[in-house]
């Protein structure tokens, strides 16, 4: 799709009116990933595994609900610190099965299938089924996407907004708050497509270039980077640039030498709190890129076009918007004529 198209469809959808939307019927069966989902009823507590699915439903105003989150890469959007500090963190990393189902919730939301899913790392739908406990998992995790191929799964498909969209939707209507999640909707395409026209008004050349750098196991190995599907992917889509990593794995090793030879024009690195590898320090990314002599050699580097973006506005989530954003202003603040 052109950027045009992408501008246009965006307004488009912003602009509708809001109707009045009817309260929930339960049971509720929803075909989630694949999955034919049945909620009996309103659910009244959930864990998370998954800050996206935390901060949807933080967004839809339901923090109440969460008896506790997990698998946190970076600090809780700021509007939601004081809410967030009162509910119980089971991990910042993967959560055992037990402690999620200690805490003897209604529903559990999950970001990442290889969370819950067939080889899930926590648990499969099928053991939370044993004890009673529904499942649903965002839909920008498996829509288009092939998550029995690669680590973190083979995206099918460019990744689009429209799946973020469509699990705002499905949690309102699960949790009974339909119109909250139009408003929140509506209000995420607005921000898009203004994102998009800010881009698409810097008139950019053809060949302008980029690459995302998440993070590396070690300073001096192989970066994981972004494939040509996920989030990132369309990011650079919508605003006119080329990825030079031509994978399709959503977060592929690269060479230093490979990503030096196609020489981007920006390079946008992720800052996270997260500490499991030391290039998750932002810090340590740019003195990387700054002294390796491969990486110090290329033209975004030599020219510090570098963008930096919060990590989780790299994955699939409501902050790709806000990365959306960022990256269109860093953009403009580039001479790329």
């Amino acid at each position: 799709m052109s950027v045009k198209s992408l501008i246009a469809a965006a307004l488009g959808a912003a602009s509708l009116a809001l109707p009045a939307l009817a309260e929930t019927t339960y049971p509720l069966t929803l075909k989630n990933c694949g999955v034919e989902t049945t909620i009996e009823a309103e659910p009244e507590s959930t864990v998370t595994v998954g800050q996206a699915a935390t901060e949807i439903l933080f967004s839809l105003g339901l923090g109440d609900r969460l008896k506790g989150t997990s698998v946190w890469f970076t600090d809780v959007l700021p509007e939601f610190a004081e809410l967030d500090s009162g509910i119980e963190r089971l991990s910042d990393n993967d959560p055992s099965f037990e402690s999620v189902v200690t805490r003897h919730p209604d529903l559990v939301t999950v970001q990442y299938e290889w969370h819950v899913g067939p080889q899930g790392l926590v648990a499969t739908r099928e053991q939370f089924a044993d004890v009673g406990i529904a499942v649903y998992t965002l839909p920008s995790d498996c829509l288009g996407k092939d998550n029995s191929v690669g680590v973190d799964g083979t995206r099918l498909e460019l990744y689009k907004m429209d799946n973020v969209y469509k699990g705002i939707s499905e949690l309102a209507e699960i949790f009974n708050v339909a119109e909250r999640g139009e408003a929140l909707v509506s209000d995420l395409k607005a921000r898009e497509a203004a994102a998009i026209g800010k881009a698409a008004a810097l008139d950019l050349p053809d060949d302008v270039s980029a690459v995302f750098w998440f993070s590396s196991a070690e300073m001096d190995i192989d970066p994981y980077v972004a494939g040509q599907g996920g989030a990132p992917a369309y990011m650079m889509n919508a605003l006119g640039l080329e990825n030079v990593v031509k994978s399709n794995e959503e977060w592929p090793t690269v060479s230093w030498e490979t990503i030096a030879r196609a020489n981007p024009t920006v390079i946008v690195a992720a800052r996270m709190d997260r500490r499991r590898f030391p290039a998750d320090d932002i810090e340590k990314k740019l003195e990387f890129l700054h002294s390796d002599p491969v990486a110090s050699q290329m033209d975004a580097v030599r020219n510090n076009r570098i963008v930096i973006l919060d990590a989780h506005g790299m994955d699939p989530s409501i902050r790709n918007i806000s990365a959306l954003e960022t990256l269109a202003d860093g953009l403009a603040g580039f001479d790329l004529k």
